[in-house]
């Protein structure tokens, strides 16, 4: 089979506007940026405010390897496959960074015959939504700095100063710095974030309009007064030009599937350390003009489909229909002790081996994946992603496994290798579990609770631990959140993905452990507080081989080896 580039670069692509056509968009609802990719103006919400919505489908996942579960590439396949049975439907996904386009795992435009496309500019620049971002970010990183150059008149406490800068690219010798050498006032020390991190891509990804965007990015705390007093970037009188220069990336991108379906890509990803959700801008537009919408979620079900039910829904109003857990033979065989999944090394021998004892015992894991979607109410899917080393007796182990579990169904997905037509059978099961009656859809918590025992709930009760460890400093910093005003906002959690605890040691299903939380931070704008457990880093670091050394400029002018 031919790589995905190779794929991407030979497959024919319709014009873009034609997709907006297709999908009842009027022309000048569409800014297009050359042929093939196109933002879209939010003028169409208004036109269609009376317009019943489609359903919406998540996708997320078991807990994954190193190298993922094709979870995109499912997202992609399933929109696809939904196609083909007669459901019109589009994929809502979220933008790479290019931290991991040059990293570990790659990007996140799909792979094989289950892509979007123009695949090279998914990947890589696009329509320069994270360089707005990023520099949106860092003009109220340099208003901040400035401000104390210029004599401080807010007052501010520099101790208490939370606001970093941030760059998308994996770098961790940036993870601390210190500025202001050879300033005349001194030296501050703070940290560079990858950009999928920063507070302004979550307000990019909640918001609701470029009003709402405006409100938002004023909320945004940087730090407070000796006095405890916050201070907001409408403080610093720079929240109105960061809202500049995110005038254009408020507007979700269209782009299409490898078969002609239109897709959505739009703010970005890392559920590990962000909310790690594709738009609700996008989600909205989208579910106006189909019957089916499929969002991805970042990583398992204890990451970004946590953060999309608890975050994303309960501050927009969106509501899923169904929820859709891929899961593989490969992941399944680690969490069931057969071999590790290592980036950058070759597949074990022992994880191509027939082993359905080994399947059997990393099904706990995909068990505590479908008990998180069923404990939000809402029915589930597992769609087990298929690779040439499965063998039969194993994937039967996985479907026996997830019925058991509870899971409405468990269906073989080829769509890597076939397309839609390799999907057709899974989207015929999520079809039917997303119409098949209303879901018993509900949050976590309500809020009623304190921000300490939302951050219990979603430990204990979504992770599988015993209970969570508050450090003195994260239980003073809850305290001051709670006395500020904030105490009712849900929270983002940082942690590993690899595991369903903080330590991504621990596989399978892990019992017996408790959660550490080094540190909270308030996302005023965004609407959450984010609890970092264990040494959870915000800035990722590059493997000893990153894919970019795979990466250049070809003979005639194509990119090579990108994925």
């Amino acid at each position: 089979m031919k790589s995905s580039l190779e794929i991407a670069q030979s497959a024919p692509m319709r014009p873009i506007a034609d997709i907006a056509a297709e999908l009842g968009l009027l022309p000048d609802e569409i800014e297009a940026f050359g042929p093939y990719k196109a933002k879209i103006r939010l003028s169409v919400l208004d036109r269609l405010a009376d317009r019943p919505d489609g359903r919406e489908i998540v996708v997320t996942a078991i807990t994954p390897t190193p190298l993922g579960e094709g979870k995109t590439t499912t997202t992609i396949g399933l929109a696809q496959g939904l196609n083909k049975i007669g459901v019109r439907t589009a994929a809502a996904i979220r933008q790479p960074s290019l931290g991991p386009v040059f990293g570990i795992k790659g990007g996140g435009a799909g792979g094989g015959l289950s892509q979007v496309l123009p695949m090279e500019d998914v990947n890589l620049h696009f329509t320069g939504d994270l360089h707005a971002v990023t520099a949106a970010h860092d003009l109220g990183a340099a208003f901040l700095d400035n401000h104390l150059f210029h004599g401080n008149a807010l007052g501010i406490d520099p101790a208490t100063i939370q606001w970093p800068r941030v760059l998308d690219v994996n770098d961790r010798a940036l993870r601390r710095v210190t500025l202001g050498l050879g300033e005349a006032n001194g030296q501050r020390d703070s940290e560079f974030q990858i950009t999928a991190a920063s507070e302004v891509m979550a307000v990019l990804a909640l918001a609701t309009d470029l009003h709402d965007l405006r409100a938002r990015m004023g909320r945004i705390i940087v730090g407070e007064t000796a006095d405890g007093l916050p201070v907001t970037l409408d403080d610093l009188r720079v929240a109105g030009a960061m809202t500049v220069l995110m005038r254009d990336a408020i507007k979700p991108n269209l782009v299409q599937t490898l078969e002609g379906g239109p897709a959505f890509v739009h703010a970005g990803p890392f559920a590990n350390i962000a909310h790690g959700n594709s738009s609700v801008i996008a989600d909205r537009v989208a579910l106006k003009l189909v019957d089916a919408v499929v969002t991805e979620a970042g990583f398992g079900s204890d990451m970004g489909f946590q953060k999309f039910v608890d975050i994303k829904c309960r501050l927009s109003g969106l509501r899923p229909s169904a929820a859709v857990i891929v899961a593989t033979v490969r992941a399944l065989k680690m969490h069931g002790g057969v071999a590790r999944v290592v980036a950058g090394k070759p597949l074990d021998p022992a994880l191509l081996v027939e082993d359905p004892d080994g399947v059997r015992r990393g099904c706990e894991n995909l068990a505590q994946h479908i008990a998180i979607a069923r404990g939000y109410g809402l029915p589930a899917v597992v769609a087990i992603n298929a690779f040439p080393s499965d063998h039969a007796s194993e994937v039967a182990v996985i479907r026996e496994a997830a019925i058991a579990a509870g899971a409405m169904d468990a269906v073989v997905s080829r769509h890597f290798t076939d397309g839609g037509d390799g999907a057709r059978d899974l989207a015929t099961a999520v079809w039917a579990a997303a119409s098949a009656r209303a879901p018993d859809f509900h949050f976590l918590t309500d809020s009623t609770e304190t921000l300490a025992e939302r951050i219990e709930a979603i430990a204990t009760r979504v992770y599988g631990a015993d209970g969570v460890d508050l450090s003195a400093e994260a239980v003073a910093s809850l305290a001051d959140f709670q006395r500020l005003g904030f105490g009712s906002l849900p929270i983002c959690m940082a942690k590993t993905q690899l595991s369903l605890s903080h330590d991504p040691a621990l596989k399978g299903r892990p019992t017996g452990f408790r959660v550490p939380i080094r540190e909270v931070r308030l996302f005023a704008g965004a609407g959450f507080v984010t609890a970092y457990c264990g040494n959870m880093q915000v800035m990722p670091g590059l493997p000893s081989h990153p894919a970019g050394e795979d990466v250049d400029i070809g003979p005639n002018g194509e990119i090579v080896g990108l994925f």
